[in-house]
């Protein structure tokens, strides 16, 4: 037997007196530690239960255009009023040792940890239901070490002050269960029309599951994801002992008949633009659903509510009321890219669908100021001329053919120039310069100015046969208006949180997408639409409306079997209609294929009354000159029409226009022949 040495021993024992010291010195530190922390938590008292604000929302002018939950009752029931089956589901699914831990569950918390170190991501929670209930009271689910900190003080604070039945009784009654509905008592009545003390095991176990994700859990929503969501719940009851597995099973073959009778929510100004702020609250700013719909937020908005009064009139009073037809609407401002107005639908309660942002359509002839665009790029000009007759093209390395057809099959059989092109909607036209400078320039230029939709590169697409986006199409022309600056679309101005601070604000943010003086040049090929002094073989096509316009301005309307389009503009608005049938229905009614434009007219007309008429500003790099429209020469005195036109500088026409001289100086020798006739008449009567 070895014998250890004494100064080994007494080096041993050393280390052994150091580590129990230190050991000691650790244990009173964190003893006070605690001891201090509960004192500061029973110093602090019981923290107060703070009540679900609503988050409101205003316009651009300061009114109140609607809340997160407008009139609904959130219902605060005692424990003893909440199903007891419901209580263990979620005790079972949210945190089993609840009654035994401290605000904390140390070994569950180890336990995520590990999981996540494993996974390298965050895979696992093991938040008890006081850090929740701790969370939901303060409002915010903001991921940083502050607001953890402040939860830990507060789970202390809860549970220093609080019984587990309250704590529990606070979480039920204020947790998320979607759909608006706060509450187990809200959540019973809206999904299955009881009260919480009347759920079914299999009706518990359903809503037990939801608060992880309201809407990704919502059997309204997404029924399979939720009932793979109940039997987790369902296996957890089993496993903390409150229910057997034949219990279980019997739960989960059970039907559900969930109430269908919920009232659509009729938000009383601009209900779709509504919708689409809460969209950008949630996806945009990353804001969560319960914050949005319970944080207090004030949430400032774009909207002017005289703009959007005036486009829900003129869509009422235009629209045949027993006519199905749907019609989209937006407005924006060209410079600061802000929505003023917006309608998906002739009626939110009937159809919540938001076509102007969510629906996708042909935009028809709409699409073409994008192809001259492009074409102006590649050395195209007002003036350049091309033949407007019927063509069949071949592509696809002539395997396809196509044979576009214009309006009514009226053809000029002779040339016409770029801007009568676009002013009479020439198809012909169109799908040959589209071929000339190359399928994917329009393309490109389509996803340039923001067009999210797929886009086909084939000789059709020059006429608008690929569905786009309304919201896309008007903010695109809202780019051109702006000589090319991209502004928007912009909802959301600032967003403020229930304790004043403003948590986001929009800042302007001007990206040049397009060429300034290209951008101007096509604006002012736009203009031709309402020009009479364009017509050739067909009359413009805004002639319909033309004489209900008092000031300049610039658009392109467009029509195919199952959609209208107008979309034009003035240096100070937009605005973008388009009308048609849900479910592909062909637009054959006259009258219905003049909707989009006279509700545009009307729009643009009262929404700018009473302020001033301004001409669209010329860029530096422009040049205008007076032309014949008929050949795109520069006008002289014998030519009867003339008009202004824009070019980009160094590609305006310099050859005169000679048609008219010729003709001028014929009809004054004929003039001058028949006045010597009628002088020789006189003297031969006179003998």
């Amino acid at each position: 037997m070895e014998i250890i040495p004494s100064n080994r021993f007494r080096g041993t024992l050393k280390y052994i007196r150091a580590f129990a010291f230190v050991s000691l010195i650790l244990a009173i530190l964190f003893s006070i530690g605690i001891i201090g922390v509960i004192a500061f938590a029973k110093i602090e008292g019981a923290p107060p239960l703070a009540v679900p604000q609503t988050t409101i929302f205003y316009a651009d002018d300061g009114s109140k255009i609607g809340e997160s939950h407008n009139g609904q009752k959130r219902y605060w029931v005692n424990l003893d009023q909440i199903s007891p089956t419901l209580i263990n589901a979620t005790i079972a699914v949210e945190d089993r040792k609840f009654f035994e831990h401290y605000g904390f569950d140390m070994k569950r918390i180890a336990a995520a940890a590990l999981a996540d170190i494993k996974a390298m991501a965050k895979i696992q929670g093991a938040s008890t239901i006081t850090q929740q209930y701790a969370r939901n009271l303060f409002l915010s689910h903001n991921k940083t070490w502050a607001r953890k900190f402040q939860e830990a003080l507060y789970t202390i604070r809860l549970e220093a002050n609080y019984s587990k039945n309250e704590i529990l009784e606070g979480y039920l009654n204020t947790i998320y269960y979607g759909h608006g509905a706060y509450g187990i008592e809200a959540a019973a009545n809206y999904y299955f029309s009881k009260t919480a003390k009347q759920l079914t095991l299999s009706e518990a176990s359903m809503l037990a599951g939801i608060p992880k994700g309201p809407y990704y859990y919502s059997p309204l929503i997404n029924e399979k994801r939720a009932k793979q969501r109940q039997k987790a719940v369902l296996t957890s009851m089993v496993k903390a002992g409150y229910i057997s597995k034949k219990e279980a099973e019997k739960a989960y073959e059970t039907p559900l008949v969930y109430s269908r009778n919920h009232e659509v929510e009729k938000k009383q100004v601009a209900p779709y633009f509504q919708d689409i702020v809460n969209h950008v609250l949630k996806n945009d700013l990353g804001i969560d659903e319960q914050t949005i719909e319970m944080g207090g937020l004030r949430v400032y908005t774009s909207l002017d509510p005289k703009l959007q009064a005036i486009a829900e009139k003129h869509i009422n009073e235009t629209i045949d009321k027993n006519s199905d037809i749907q019609v989209a609407f937006i407005a924006m401002e060209p410079h600061t890219g802000e929505v003023k107005a917006l309608i998906g639908g002739r009626d939110y309660e009937k159809s919540t669908f938001n076509r102007a942002v969510q629906a996708e359509r042909q935009p028809g002839s709409t699409f073409k100021p994008f192809l001259y665009y492009a074409a102006l790029k590649k050395g195209f000009t007002p003036s350049t001329e091309m033949r407007s007759e019927p063509t069949t093209f071949t592509f696809d390395n002539g395997k396809s053919t196509y044979t576009p057809r214009n309006y009514n099959n009226y053809y000029a059989n002779d040339t016409i120039t770029l801007a009568q092109a676009i002013a009479l909607s020439d198809n012909v036209f169109a799908v040959k310069t589209h071929l000339f400078i190359g399928e994917e320039e329009l393309v490109k230029t389509a996803k340039q100015l923001g067009i999210t939709s797929k886009l086909k590169e084939v000789p059709s697409l020059a006429l608008g046969t690929s569905p786009v986006k309304v919201i896309d199409m008007v903010n695109a022309y809202s780019i051109i208006a702006n000589n090319g600056k991209k502004a928007g679309p912009v909802f959301i101005k600032k967003v403020v949180n229930y304790q004043g601070e403003t948590i986001y604000e929009h800042k302007k943010s001007e990206e040049q997408i397009l060429d300034r003086d290209v951008a101007y040049v096509t604006t002012q090929l736009m203009t031709g639409m309402f020009d009479s002094r364009l017509n050739d073989y067909t009359s413009v096509t805004g002639q319909t409306i033309a004489k209900e316009i008092t000031r300049p301005y610039a658009g392109k309307s467009g029509t195919t079997k199952t959609d209208s389009w107008m979309i034009g503009y003035t240096p100070q608005l937009v605005a973008g209609v388009w009308t048609g049938y849900d479910k592909g229905q062909t637009i054959d009614k006259v009258a219905e294929k003049q909707y989009a434009k006279k509700i545009w007219a009307h729009f643009m007309e009262e929404g700018l009354e009473g302020k001033p008429v301004k001409a669209f500003k010329p860029t530096e790099g422009v040049v205008g000159v007076y032309i014949n429209p008929d050949n795109g020469k520069l006008a002289t005195k014998a030519c009867p029409v003339r008009r202004l036109t824009y070019y980009i500088a160094g590609t305006e026409p310099s050859e005169y226009c000679t048609d008219h001289i010729h003709h001028k100086t014929k009809q004054k020798e004929s003039n001058e022949n028949k006045e010597k006739k009628n002088w020789l008449e006189k003297i031969l009567n006179w003998f």
